[in-house]
């Protein structure tokens, strides 16, 4: 696995608001980059457990499935990849919510094992479109503005 790249971002929400956002993942196509995200299964609470996405970046496309683990106290979650094709080979990554007077600081660490290979600083290009887009995105869903 490649090493993690990591934002940080602050939004006018609590993070009780933020996390629903974060895992509403029918919304991803509008505001996360993601073609197509689909639940596969939830927990005993509805939370997905296992979804299926699709992406296309770059010129390149991706289908996977990552499996989802909820942090205590609902302040945050965490994904491994179940199943991986095209050209990412492993995806893991977090969302860590902090309260912030009466918002979110909302930390995002990624890290992705490429099947196929790329320069360095393509893939450090890639992963700050990647982190800019999920940071930036998820603000402008939870706050109103897209």
């Amino acid at each position: 696995m490649s090493e993690r790249a990591e934002g940080t971002i602050e939004i006018a929400a609590p993070p009780p608001e933020v996390l629903a956002a974060i895992i509403d993942f029918d919304s991803y196509p509008e505001w996360a980059g993601v073609q197509r995200a689909e639940a596969l299964s939830r927990d005993a609470q509805g939370r997905p457990t296992d979804v299926a996405m699709r992406v296309s970046e770059m010129g390149f496309e991706a289908e996977y499935t990552l499996s989802y683990e909820y942090a205590p106290g609902g302040r945050g979650l965490s994904w491994t990849t179940k199943e991986a094709g095209g050209a990412i080979k492993d995806v893991e990554g977090e969302y860590v919510l902090e309260p912030s007077g009466t918002g979110t600081k909302v930390t995002y660490r990624l890290a992705l094992d490429l099947a196929i290979s790329l320069p360095g600083f393509l893939r450090r290009q890639g992963e700050k479109i990647a982190i800019g887009r999920a940071l930036g995105g998820l603000r402008r869903y939870v706050e109103g503005g897209e």
